[in-house]
């Protein structure tokens, strides 16, 4: 069955969906859009690794990963030997199970849009993550990426779907959405398209920029997406009945509760 929810699900965004989601996002859009764009151009998922360091004031090692510790059971130390002491002055100190900051190696993966005859990108589309929208490394490094693209004659799409952490900069700062999608082509800088969004609202259809003398293929972002939820099983994968994370607002929170009722019912 399909999602509750008329656009995206914020379930989605939980640390335990996003990472599966995120990948599937992106093959699902390689394979769309390469039979709108063949022969001329080919579509390739790249890879790119970030290596995340909280020594560095970078805390993402620690959001999505789990929780490893090792647990003891308390146990008399030697059990033989009690019975036959006279006294115990104190009970042997336990050890505290604390945590040590490790670097950890993130793998993100992109589409890139490339020209078949001559090498070249013609296109970039990046789906966000956390590691790219929460301050430290991670969200650094992806900003020199994007501004390399923006000062080249390659295009950009960037797709947030996630409601934490700040947006990433545009020249309009009061626009606020719980989503969006921006899409920079390369010959109209530094005007670009916004395609602004909420929770209550369908994923909007979009066109892939490529030469300004092709005809660009259109995604249905709200296909795509519908297909991935039920390929997925998220409708008996999801606890519909679980808190979601990250927390809503208070009038989202409303709606969701008030949506999800006359869903069951």
């Amino acid at each position: 069955m399909p999602s509750p929810f008329p656009g995206f699900d914020p379930y989605l965004e939980n640390p335990d969906f996003w990472p599966e989601v995120h990948s599937r996002l992106i093959v699902a859009l390689a394979d769309s859009l390469v039979p709108q764009v063949r022969p001329k151009y080919e579509i390739a998922i790249e890879k790119r690794i970030y290596e995340v360091n909280p020594f560095n004031g970078d805390n993402s090692l620690l959001v999505g990963v789990p929780d490893l510790a090792v647990k003891r059971q308390s146990s008399p130390v030697n059990q033989a030997s009690s019975q036959t002491a006279v006294a115990v002055a104190s009970s042997p100190l336990q050890p505290i199970v604390v945590k040590v900051p490790m670097s950890e190696k993130i793998k993100q993966h992109y589409l890139e849009v490339r020209d078949r005859s001559s090498g070249l990108v013609v296109t970039v589309v990046e789906i966000l993550s956390p590691v790219n929208k929460r301050p430290g490394e991670g969200r650094e490094s992806y900003l020199q990426k994007r501004q390399r693209i923006l000062g080249s004659l390659t295009n950009l799409i960037e797709i947030d779907l996630l409601r934490s952490f700040d947006s990433l900069p545009i020249l309009a700062p009061d626009i606020q959405s719980d989503y969006r999608i921006l899409i920079s082509r390369y010959a109209q800088r530094p005007a670009a398209e916004l395609y602004a969004f909420n929770l209550k609202d369908a994923l909007p259809s979009f066109s892939l920029p490529l030469r300004s003398d092709d005809v660009e293929p259109t995604v249905n972002f709200q296909q795509l997406f519908t297909e991935i939820y039920d390929k997925a099983g998220y409708d008996y994968r999801i606890d519909y009945t679980s808190e979601i994370v990250p927390a809503l607002s208070e009038t989202n929170r409303v709606w969701v509760k008030h949506l999800l009722a006359q869903k069951v019912d």
